[in-house]
C-alpha cells in the first residue's frame, strides 16, 4: 500500500531531528503523528501556566521529569516523575509549574487538528 503524501512511515524517529513548536509561554513541545494517534515531547519551563481548555481528543500525560501541577475540572493534582494523567474527551483541563521544570510526554488520539495545523506551519 503506498503512504499517503506527509504520512508517518515506519522506522526509527529522532526527537533532536524534530522542530521544536511554541505552545504557550515556557513550553515548547516536539510533534509526532500518526494515523491516529500523535505524541507531544513537550518541554515546561518553570513559571509556566496553561489556562484551563478542552478538546474533543482523549490524551494522556506521562511524566518523564520533574513536576506539575495539573488541573482536572475541579481538583489540582501534583504530577511527578513516572506519573500517568488521562483526561478523557472534553474534560476541561489546564496545568502549572512553580519552581521545577518538567518534561513530559502526551499522546492524542486522534491526532489534534490544531497541532497538526501547527506543525504544518513549520517550527522555531
Amino acid at each position: 500500500m503506498a503512504e499517503k503524501e506527509g504520512e508517518l512511515k515506519a522506522g526509527v524517529i529522532r526527537l533532536q531531528d524534530l522542530p521544536l513548536h511554541h505552545l504557550v509561554e515556557g513550553a515548547e513541545s516536539r510533534l509526532l503523528f500518526g494515523r491516529r494517534i500523535m505524541l507531544s515531547f513537550i518541554e515546561i519551563a518553570p513559571h509556566t501556566h496553561f489556562p484551563r481548555h478542552r478538546h474533543p481528543e482523549e490524551q494522556f500525560m506521562v511524566v518523564l521529569e520533574g513536576e506539575v501541577d495539573e488541573i482536572v475540572e475541579d481538583q489540582t493534582i501534583r504530577l511527578r516523575q513516572g506519573d500517568v494523567c488521562y483526561l478523557p474527551s472534553n474534560v476541561e483541563h489546564g496545568g502549572y509549574t512553580y519552581e521545577s521544570s518538567c518534561r513530559a510526554i502526551d499522546i492524542f488520539s486522534p491526532p489534534r487538528g490544531d497541532y497538526r495545523a501547527m506543525a504544518e506551519k513549520g517550527g522555531k
